[in-house]
């Protein structure tokens, strides 16, 4: 079986420079210049695996960022303005998701024919593999035609969008116009690419204690998808907008996770541009903030647990001047020992009154960002509220920040008392040079009450803007429509904007070297800004994305 569909295989992310330590020929996949997969075969997995390989390989889990806007920015002047008209003729939109339903009308032009490009899906092993990859079936703009002309379409692509969201989030990008249903995506002229994500390994969700009925996607395929996009692009020679609405709450929430890392890259490539979804925790209770200014006291912070959350994980990521001790308390009153910092530890601990399992990883020194990194994880969690106490072994003040997983891998009801909304921007939409959305209801100008706020856990300003993203009508499978709400939708919004930027800047010859950066700043620049606020800030970045002003700002 192929290694990176093997759910004995762990597909561990490495440094580059450590392929000549590992490499035997068929035990690694290049992803970039910078990392590859490593798989290691392991038929007897172990929680303590990730203890005996460092945290950073093992790739985070992502989730969808999505549960009547195209006026709000004034996207309809740029269209019917005669010197612009910006459709995006020309550009390709880049979707990583869960697949498309490529017979919705609205992904088709007027003779019929499609205007998907290619559609890599993962998850199914059927079809060709794509150049310079090993796993999945790849479905070209020939034979997504054939499909579309068959009495069983299914027969020759069998790729389909069971979940909605990868179709929602295209058609707000791209969607053709559909007077009927008051529909049309932002840039209706663009074509599309399309990588249907493989739903994440058992392995790896066991390791990080995640249900095995959760919609997740592993980190790993995220950046193959990317990896993909750039190839289509470079291959036809032709600009690209992408479009991502997926993130996780694992990591640092300091923009040096991998995929983090790669859309950092990205951003300086000439004629690419990306958007990514802030995350949907605002609201959540998942984030806990604590800060002391007296080292002896120990700090206690409390989480309730709901009866729903068996097992699940929970990240501590203290300051660069802190090493802290953690002592971890049940609702039956019943503690573990005191728990210092080493460097691979994995310490189980078990209790005499309560079911419940803890794995306690506290890691004095994260490879990927030189910082502490306390990692635990729950199995047969008894419902109650459970307190955990920080010492910190030098004598020096010390801050720290506590994240539950986001999405659905955890339910509403298991939350932090006396939580924090701020700092809650979901990986990688803290990467430096992404351009990170936040979502507001664009019929009260309000910002949503789940969409995430920044800034980073470095001080780094996040979101860089906000997008309508309340109800945006939407294409779904099997030739409906609907509606999606969040921070997903708001990115997707904004990827039709940088479609269209990308069709003035290249297709028409203004600006052919644009890169990503370059539309970032067009966009912050261009921004509508109010004037009783103060920007940056947290929750609304440097404003909300204005696709005219933008235009006026470049004229003398």
């Amino acid at each position: 079986m192929n290694k990176i569909l093997d759910e004995n295989v762990y597909d561990l992310i490495i440094d580059n420079i450590m392929l000549p330590s590992y490499d035997t020929g068929d035990n690694t996949t290049f992803i970039n210049q910078i990392i590859s997969l490593l798989h290691v075969v392991n038929n007897n997995m172990s929680v303590c695996d990730l203890g005996r390989q460092p945290y950073h390989r093992f790739p985070a889990l992502f989730t969808l960022e999505s549960d009547i806007s195209i006026e709000k920015s004034r996207i309809n002047r740029v269209q019917t303005n005669p010197y612009l008209g910006l459709y995006g003729s020309g550009v390709i939109v880049g979707i990583i998701d869960t697949g498309i339903d490529y017979q919705h009308p609205v992904f088709c032009h007027n003779d019929g024919t499609t205007r998907i490009l290619s559609i890599w899906d993962q998850s199914v092993q059927e079809g060709n593999i794509p150049d310079d990859f090993t796993f999945g079936s790849e479905y070209t703009y020939k034979q997504i035609n054939l499909a579309l002309q068959s009495d069983n379409p299914l027969s020759i692509v069998p790729s389909v969008d069971a979940i909605g969201h990868g179709t929602a989030i295209a058609s707000i990008v791209a969607g053709k116009e559909d007077i009927g249903k008051a529909f049309r995506g932002v840039a209706p002229d663009s074509e599309l690419v399309v990588v249907k994500l493989k739903e994440a390994k058992k392995n790896l969700r066991k390791i990080f204690f995640v249900p095995e009925d959760a919609v997740c996607y592993q980190e790993s395929d995220i950046l193959l998808a990317l990896r993909y996009l750039m190839m289509v692009s470079k291959k036809l020679n032709r600009p690209l907008a992408i479009c991502l609405a997926l993130g996780t709450s694992q990591g640092g929430h300091d923009g040096r996770g991998n995929t983090s890392v790669y859309l950092d890259y990205v951003g300086q490539v000439s004629r690419v541009g990306a958007s990514v979804s802030a995350g949907n925790e605002g609201n959540t209770q998942r984030h806990y903030y604590g800060q002391t200014d007296t080292p002896s006291i120990d700090e206690v912070f409390e989480l309730r647990v709901d009866d729903k959350d068996k097992e699940f994980s929970l990240e501590i990521w203290p300051d660069v001047l802190a090493r802290l001790a953690i002592e971890i308390i049940t609702p039956t009153g019943e503690s573990t020992q005191w728990i210092y910092p080493q460097r691979n530890a994995c310490i189980e601990n078990d209790f005499i009154y309560s079911p419940s399992n803890i794995w306690v990883n506290n890691i004095m020194l994260e490879e990927k960002t030189g910082n502490q990194l306390i990692l635990i994880r729950f199995k047969g969690a008894i419902q109650g509220i459970w307190q955990f106490r920080l010492r910190n072994i030098g004598n020096e003040p010390y801050s720290f920040h506590a994240w539950l997983p986001s999405g659905h891998l955890i339910s509403r009801d298991t939350y932090f008392l006396n939580a924090n909304p701020d700092t809650t921007i979901t990986e990688p939409g803290n990467a430096k040079n992404t351009l990170t959305v936040a979502a507001y209801n664009q019929n009260t100008d309000a910002i949503l009450l789940e969409s995430s706020r920044g800034y980073t856990r470095t001080d780094l300003v996040k979101p860089n803007l906000a997008a309508p993203g309340y109800n945006l009508t939407c294409a779904l499978p099997n030739n409906q429509f609907g509606t999606l709400m969040g921070t997903g939708a708001a990115a997707a919004h904004t990827a039709g904007i940088i479609a269209m930027i990308l069709e003035w800047a290249v297709v028409q010859g203004n600006y052919t070297s644009i890169t990503g950066n370059d539309i970032n700043n067009l966009l912050i620049r261009g921004a509508r800004r109010k004037p009783t606020m103060v920007y940056p800030n947290n929750i609304w970045g440097y404003g909300e994305v204005d696709a005219y002003a933008l235009f006026e700002r470049l004229t003398i």
